[in-house]
């Protein structure tokens, strides 16, 4: 098996290097992730600026770009080779709920699919850092069935693993995504020229975090596995919205 490797935490990071000696017992793996942290970077592509790749010495690849544009470069011109499954990971921290749509992590493994991969997405769900093993050990468990478990050409798996030892995790249990109240808290400074700037603040608190969800599965100490769709299309909204458009009366066009 041969394995493409990504993160947004940066190709320094300890999550990818622990995980990268855990698959390296199982495939070829190929590193290729951001020169620096990239978290919060989403789909984000790098346009207006030339991308370089530089092979470290330990083999990994770092490139001055997005976790996006990692898995693109990575495959469309760097490997001399087709891998046969994409990761991304292990991100120090949780990626639930909301959280997916501005994850770097899960932004790298969605273009994996996009590429016509199969792809996951790994987190620990704690910044402490402590148990990155245990993240790893589920992704081998996770691979291990993709075999005979094909994901859908639409689909990748998000895993969020609770900061424990493997011993006192509860199993796995597959979920849904919950959602966070939104997050309103913004920190206002100075810089030393007396200028205003501004930073992010905490996330918001789980809003829907009840039985069912990732939220919930990672607090009672399982590790959470929800297959996410790559098309957003809101399927199920289709008909309702055609029947909203067909009663229209594009009356205001006269007004134009």
């Amino acid at each position: 098996m041969k394995i493409l490797l990504s993160n947004d935490d940066g190709v320094h990071a300890k999550g990818i290097f622990i995980l990268y000696q855990a698959l390296s017992k199982i495939a070829d793996v190929t590193v290729v992730a951001p020169d620096r942290n990239c978290s919060g970077a989403s789909n984000s592509l790098t346009l207006l600026n030339p991308l370089r790749a530089t092979t470290l010495d330990n083999g990994f690849v770092s490139v001055n770009g997005t976790p996006t544009d990692c898995v693109h470069l990575a495959l469309n011109e760097l490997l001399d080779h087709t891998p046969d499954l994409v990761i991304a990971g292990i991100n120090n921290g949780a990626n639930l709920g909301d959280d997916t749509l501005y994850s770097g992590t899960v932004a790298a493994a969605t273009e994996g699919r996009h590429m016509g991969l199969p792809a996951i997405a790994v987190s620990l769900c704690s910044k402490k850092e402590e148990n990155y093993y245990t993240a790893a050990a589920v992704t081998l468990e996770l691979i291990s069935q993709l075999g005979s478990h094909p994901l859908p050409n639409d689909q990748i798996i998000n895993i969020n693993v609770p900061d424990i030892p493997v011993s006192e995790l509860k199993g796995l249990k597959v979920t849904r995504l919950g959602s966070r109240h939104k997050a309103e808290t913004m920190s206002k400074q100075k810089d030393p020229w007396g200028r205003d700037i501004y930073w992010y603040g905490s996330l918001g608190n789980a809003l829907d975090a009840g039985e069912g969800t990732d939220f919930f599965a990672v607090k009672q100490g399982f590790a959470s596995i929800t297959p996410l769709n790559v098309d957003m299309t809101a399927k199920n909204s289709l008909d309702v919205m055609q029947g909203w458009i067909n009663s229209m009366e594009l009356t205001g066009v006269e007004k134009l």
